[in-house]
């Protein structure tokens, strides 16, 4: 019998039934049944694909398909949004690079002319460019195990899938605070803005909640297709900063001296490299921004367009900022120019502070929220519905993360050093190291030593697990010795402090 006769009932149960054979038939004479019993998977398998979501994923082996109702609802992660309230799969491949060039550019280029002035010029340009092609090859490979895995939303699905329900919580949490220290980030910028601007007329703190609130009130739409549209006003609004700080610092002139090289102690040369690294961090939002895309497999475009742009944009910044100011570059990159065009600088750079920590808010919020919703791979009507239970969890969760950040800025009231701690603890693994795991999880042992460029590719991504690991503890120290130095000279005011932060 022809296989499309036996699997014209396309029930998913068949599919079930007919891997548990397989399966059970593996290593007995049976070969023309197990062949037919397996592209009866495949062929109801894509089948229930084509119907259940908006792409195909012909490269998924049948094995990743679970022995359970998930492996068809789990194609899209929001389930069937057929008639549904709200549609999350609605985001052309533009959108989404919108989105994470304001996620990722906004505040990783304010702290590069510094780094410029602790490294040195060769040293800045070729780890801007050397970090920002591996994290290219990096990014892909996420969207590669996306493809393989399409019912992965976030970082905790994809630990369940390394690693089981440890996993899954490891990762999870990682994920959860790696994106509020963010939120905190940018509630410290906004901080530093306000001051700036009004030269402290208020407490700091105060300035501080006015941003938590104002990211929050944003955050709060619930499709990344409802924020997108900001990102296109993000992202010419730190073009403005930038273009402001370049022509301020050039009609000033030289403020110091610059070197090719530079003679640093292992902790604050690392720390400068960890900047660098938080310039690229925006890989921890990829599965959720693929998961609400209208077509996963345009994701290559998306993320070509965002290394191209923001690498671009670092390298231009760093070499002009450090040309004219060399060792006296202060971080934010905005308080290197004059008085008045600082404040203008920041001020215009407003948005992109604002509306980046938007989608890191947005982007962990709607972790939590799907975890709540989806129960063993199904999900919610309240996900889909404008009902009470829906948007009111949905708004607690925006306002736990907010209120969270909002303490973290307070206590950790340091921009750099924030940035070095953040990128240590959960950069290092979420923009390197686990892609190399992502991979070694696609490739079977059996296949990584078959040829020599298997081999290669071997040996690559088991160097970016070990380079994850190296910048977690090289990182942290630098991070930690700069902390202690900072408070033994009295750098640092007390948390929850009212001293003016702005950039004098």
């Amino acid at each position: 019998m022809a296989p499309h006769t036996i699997c014209s009932s396309g029930f998913p149960s068949v599919v079930h039934l007919a891997l548990q054979i397989s399966r059970s038939l593996e290593g007995h004479s049976c070969i023309p049944t197990l062949i037919l019993i397996r592209a009866c998977a495949v062929t109801v398998g894509r089948d229930a694909i084509s119907n259940r979501a908006k792409w195909r994923v012909e490269s998924i082996p049948v094995y990743t398909l679970k022995q359970d109702t998930t492996a068809y609802d789990g194609f899209n992660v929001y389930g069937n949004e057929d008639g549904s309230d709200i549609k999350y799969t609605t985001m052309e491949w533009w959108k989404a690079a919108a989105l994470m060039l304001a996620e990722t550019v906004s505040l990783g280029v304010l702290s590069l002319p510094s780094a410029f002035a602790s490294l040195g010029m060769v040293a800045g340009i070729i780890l801007i460019i050397s970090l920002g092609f591996i994290a290219t090859i990096t990014g892909y490979a996420i969207g590669s195990f996306k493809l393989r895995y399409p019912y992965v939303h976030n970082m905790a699905d994809a630990g369940e899938i390394l690693a089981g329900p440890v996993g899954r919580e490891v990762l999870g949490a990682a994920q959860v605070i790696f994106m509020v220290f963010l939120c905190a980030s940018h509630v410290l910028t906004g901080t530093i803005a306000f001051d700036t601007m009004t030269n402290g007329a208020s407490c700091s703190v105060v300035w501080a909640v006015v941003s938590a609130v104002i990211c929050l009130i944003m955050t709060l739409p619930r499709t990344l297709n409802g924020i997108s549209y900001l990102s296109v006003a993000s992202f010419v609004s730190i073009l403005g900063a930038i273009m402001i700080t370049m022509i301020g610092v050039g009609i000033i002139g030289r403020q110091g001296s610059i070197s090719a090289t530079s003679h640093l102690t292992f902790s604050k040369g690392f720390l400068a490299v960890t900047d660098i690294i938080f310039a690229y961090a925006g890989h921890v939002a990829f599965f959720t921004f693929i998961s609400e895309m209208k077509e996963p497999r345009d994701f290559p475009k998306t993320l070509y367009a965002l290394q191209i742009c923001d690498t671009t944009i670092y390298l231009i910044v760093g070499i002009v900022v450090y040309a004219y100011t060399g060792t006296t570059a202060v971080s934010p990159a905005l308080g290197n120019t004059g008085a008045t065009l600082r404040k203008i600088a920041f001020g215009i750079a407003m948005p992109t502070i604002m509306v980046a920590g938007v989608i890191n808010g947005h982007v962990c919020a709607k972790l939590i929220y799907v975890r709540i919703f989806r129960r063993e791979g199904k999900p919610s009507p309240h996900m889909t519905s404008h009902t009470l239970l829906g948007w009111g969890t949905w708004i607690v969760t925006c306002v736990l993360i907010w209120v969270f950040a909002f303490i973290i800025a307070e206590v950790i009231p340091f921009f750099n050093d924030l940035l070095g701690v953040i990128s240590s603890l959960f950069a290092s693994w979420f923009t390197y190291g686990i892609s190399g795991i992502f991979w070694l999880h696609l490739h079977p042992r059996s296949e990584r030593w078959t040829t020599p460029w298997m081999k290669t590719q071997t040996i690559f991504w088991w160097g970016i697990v070990l380079m994850g690991a190296f910048i977690m503890v090289a990182g942290l120290y630098s991070s930690i010795v700069s902390i202690i130095d900072g408070y033994k000279n009295g750098l640092f005011p007390t948390p929850f402090s009212c001293i003016n932060r702005a950039m004098l």
